[in-house]
């Protein structure tokens, strides 16, 4: 049964001898049900929140805010932009235990709200990262969670898995999530203070400005792009400014930041799901399928960010060695047939133009005899008949022979000096074998 504010205001002044209220009416501003919660005023004005836990799991919320207001010193507290609430006193109340707090000022506005307003957003954005900012030893010394990078992505693996275990998650979303968790380089950064549960409800505002931050039961080191992902859900036009005005508040450092905060913003969907399964209430089950379902959709419809960077296996000088020693010497075409250029090693160092005005050449030419290509296979490459070409070495297309002995000279006559050189397999081997053996000579004349 709930506790009426006449209730708790005696609770108050149990928890602060000498209190003299003078009005007290309910508050349920975060309380969600989950606390009893009342706005207690003294005789000289001052503003007080008293809170009552109404089960297990909102009792040890509250006890871990109270060690995190504890652990935020006034050393710590006079680095942030803003108010913390403070801890007046506490009071049994059966089971469990009354808080009694100050009274923050500001207002609370849902996100879309928040973050439609440049000036709001710009000042969520320092705000957070101002609390990314804080030394990281005072969480140890509170005996607060730290996270390193590892543990992040393996507790993100975790729920990952929990959630396909339903039977409930898409597949695409599935392979979408795993291959972020796959990729290395979305992982590396660098472990900072972390509010842990930052939401609209979390902010306090005035005069366009945060106020103050409420909440702090989930203060730890870890991902700072945890504090990030319910702004990437936001619909308000100035989203952009609170992330943008983080980013140049904390001066870069984390390239993958937004896509880490994107990943946990759509994982806040798996953790729905597995709120829904736990406590095995199909309405909610359901209402995250749906919003499941919708997120394939976005994804499907290329509107949704990629999650990974990977842009494929990076190869050593051994690997690649290897792929060149696989290669064959002859390539297939389009058709599966032998290719129409033959074993022609072609740039695409080209004149677009130019090559449109190739290929009508080549078909005003069909009626020509095929002993004036000089190729029956068409090659752009010169070929070493003397047939099709001229004394200086230039095709009829434009293509140029080398001479191997010495491969590096320079064209002469009257040729194109612009034309793509061509050589094929056969002559980049001989090639390489001359310049290892150029090589090797060099080196027993050194020695």
């Amino acid at each position: 049964m709930a506790r009426s504010h006449l209730t708790l205001a005696a609770l108050a002044t149990s928890a602060l001898p000498g209190l003299d209220v003078a009005q007290a009416r309910a508050h349920s501003q975060r309380a969600h049900g989950l606390f009893d919660s009342a706005l207690i005023i003294d005789r000289d004005g001052r503003e007080l929140i008293i809170r009552v836990p109404r089960s297990q799991a909102a009792e040890t919320e509250q006890s871990a805010d109270l060690v995190a207001l504890r652990a935020l010193t006034v050393g710590n507290r006079s680095r942030l932009p803003f108010d913390v609430p403070e801890f007046v006193g506490q009071a049994p109340a059966g089971p469990t235990r009354a808080i009694l707090y100050e009274l923050l000022p500001g207002d609370s506005f849902e996100t879309d709200a928040l973050t439609g307003h440049v000036g709001v957003s710009g000042s969520i954005g320092r705000a957070i990262a101002a609390i990314h900012g804080l030394p990281t030893a005072f969480i140890a010394d509170a005996g607060l969670a730290q996270q390193t990078a590892l543990d992040c992505r393996t507790s993100t693996i975790a729920l990952i898995d929990r959630a396909a275990e339903t039977g409930y998650l898409p597949a695409a979303l599935l392979r979408r999530w795993e291959q972020a968790t796959d990729d290395d380089s979305l992982w590396q950064f660098a472990p900072t203070v972390v509010h842990g549960s930052l939401s609209d409800e979390s902010f306090l505002i005035v005069d366009d400005a945060v106020s103050g931050i409420l909440g702090w039961s989930a203060l730890a080191v870890g991902d700072p792009a945890r504090d990030l992902n319910w702004l990437l859900a936001a619909r308000g036009e100035a989203a952009e400014t609170a992330v943008a005005s983080y980013l140049s508040a904390r001066q870069g450092g984390d390239p993958c930041l937004t896509q880490r905060a994107l990943l946990y913003a759509e994982l806040e969907l798996a953790r729905w799901l597995l709120h829904g399964s736990d406590t095995r209430n199909q309405e909610i089950v359901d209402d995250a399928v749906a919003m499941l379902d919708g997120l394939v959709e976005t994804v499907h419809s290329n509107t949704m960010e990629s999650l990974s960077t990977d842009t494929g296996p990076v190869l050593d000088v051994d690997d690649v060695e290897t792929l060149l020693d696989a290669t064959p010497h002859s390539s297939l075409g389009r058709d599966g047939g032998s290719s129409p250029h033959g074993s022609a090693l072609l740039t695409d160092s080209f004149d677009r133009s130019e090559f449109a005005s190739l290929s009508l050449r080549s078909e005003n030419s069909d009626g020509d005899s095929e002993g004036d290509s000089g190729s029956e296979s068409g090659d752009f490459a010169g070929s070493s008949d003397s047939d099709g070409a001229s004394e200086n070495g230039a095709s009829e297309n434009g293509s140029h022979q080398r001479d191997l002995s010495d491969p590096f000279a320079e064209l002469d006559g009257e040729g194109d000096p612009n034309a793509t050189v061509a050589y094929s397999f056969e002559d980049i081997e001989e090639l390489t074998a001359r310049s290892t053996e150029a090589q090797a000579s060099t080196r027993s004349s050194s020695e």
